[in-house]
């Protein structure tokens, strides 16, 4: 149950000190109730008082790390039930299921969903490891380790699972094996290697006995395949435990969910694909899926990064000079804003008039053409300090610089500023961008 700023004030030694800056502590136990800061910042909490709070004072789902080197995640940590109450913590991570009898023809394939989208890599982060029998599943893991993925054992046999645990354990896999009937087994092995043990049942009620069970037998860094034999079902267990433990306070469900699609819409990837939309948002950790194409990833990944951004931070692109259409010295340039879909839906109109153009991208605080301009953060002295800060006149020698059409006001202050460039107006709208570029004689 989370503690109000009063209980943890009861507990905070009335101490004046320069972390909370309050001779009576109350301020700083404040804060701590409203996760703005750590109860460990305090210097004067006994071990006791901390050993008390910081269970009550954690997030409602447990935060975990799985994996290794740049393969290592963080998977819950959540505190709300929608984005737009505050943000979410960890992004769901994307598993393509392998066999022993697959992997080989789907790695070269995952391996080409592997791009950057603004500044953040966009790739398949797990490999789901499927069991058929000991001695291939052991080859299989050998195959997949070493691959900078995160691997999630999918078995539930015990002697399989230890004896691939015994190949791949220092890459801190998930253990998916524990049911109602071999959880005891499982637990072992999983304090035994310290991995993340993850758990499934028929039905939520068998789930949660399960789960408080292994907490009973001292095991807590747990995920939950929530996976029922249909979408409902399964969309029903997602939303269900994550309501329980977020909107209830019920800990025995308070950890990250696995959601196999493969195991729902089998030899379907569109159904896949379009069902992975939907638990990114409610509420897989892990969705697993049959394979992942370039196609597949790109609104994919795109959705992921939307939801998981936090909605009062606009996304942005880095500034700095993005040549289009194999763009060299002699090409013109332009000039927008870092709002990313401003930016992407430019750049996707300028790659489709195949002219080669350096788009000039400068900080204008991730606002749109207005709002940037209203807000003087797209001007013209910010244009030119752009220009000048980051050498461009000597990095490009075409002296023609398009500008957004929704601020032609500027093209006379800037005619003053870039005496030696040609300043050109584009249209208002991005749409209309292919014809001007093609037409544009400079």
């Amino acid at each position: 149950m989370a503690l109000k700023g009063l209980d943890i004030f009861k507990l905070t030694p009335k101490t004046n000190c320069k972390e909370c800056g309050n001779p009576t502590c109350m301020a700083f136990a404040m804060k701590v109730a409203q996760g703005a800061i750590p109860i460990e910042k305090c210097p004067h909490m006994s071990a006791e008082a901390l050993a008390t709070l910081s269970e009550a004072t954690a997030p409602p789902m447990k935060s975990l790390k799985v994996g290794t080197g740049a393969a290592e995640h963080t998977l819950g940590g959540e505190t709300v039930l929608h984005r737009h109450e505050k943000t979410f913590v960890s992004e769901n991570l994307f598993a393509v299921s392998v066999s022993a009898d697959s992997i080989d023809a789907k790695l070269p394939e995952i391996e080409k969903v592997d791009y950057e989208r603004i500044g953040e890599r966009m790739y398949v982060e797990a490999l789901n490891l499927e069991y058929t029998d000991k001695d291939s599943y052991v080859q299989l893991v050998e195959k997949a380790k070493g691959k900078g993925r995160l691997l999630i054992l999918d078995v539930k046999d015990a002697e399989a699972a230890e004896a691939a645990l015994e190949v791949c354990a220092s890459e801190k896999p998930v253990l998916n094996g524990a049911t109602p009937e071999n959880y005891a087994q499982f637990v072992e092995i999983a304090k035994k290697h310290s991995v993340v043990l993850g758990i499934s049942a028929s039905d939520l009620d068998s789930l949660h006995d399960t789960v408080a069970a292994v907490e009973g037998l001292g095991y807590k860094d747990l995920v939950l395949d929530v996976t029922g034999p249909t979408v409902k079902d399964t969309f029903s267990n997602a939303v269900q435990v994550r309501r329980a433990a977020l909107k209830d306070g019920d800990r025995t469900f308070g950890y990250p969910s696995i959601v196999n699609l493969k195991k729902i819409a089998e030899g379907d990837l569109h159904k896949q694909t379009a069902l992975a939309t939907l638990f990114v948002i409610k509420y897989g950790s892990i969705i697993i899926m049959e394979g992942m194409s370039y196609a597949q990833a790109l609104p994919l990944y795109g959705l992921r990064q939307n939801i998981f951004t936090d909605p009062q931070k606009p996304m942005k692109v880095a500034p700095g000079l993005y040549p289009i259409n194999k763009a060299d010295e002699n090409s013109v340039c332009a000039t927008t804003v870092d709002f990313a879909l401003t930016y992407f839906v430019v750049s996707g109109e300028m790659e489709r008039s195949g002219v080669p153009i350096n788009l000039l991208i400068s900080d204008a605080g991730g606002y749109s053409v207005l709002t940037a301009w209203a807000a003087g953060k797209f001007s013209a002295g910010s244009i030119a300090k752009f220009i000048k800060e980051n050498d461009i006149e000597n990095k490009i020698k075409n002296r023609t610089l398009i500008i957004p059409g929704k601020v032609a006001v500027l093209k006379g202050e800037l005619e003053e500023r870039l005496p030696e460039w040609t300043i050109v107006v584009a249209p208002n709208e991005a749409t209309n961008l292919v014809k001007f570029l093609k037409e544009l004689n400079v």
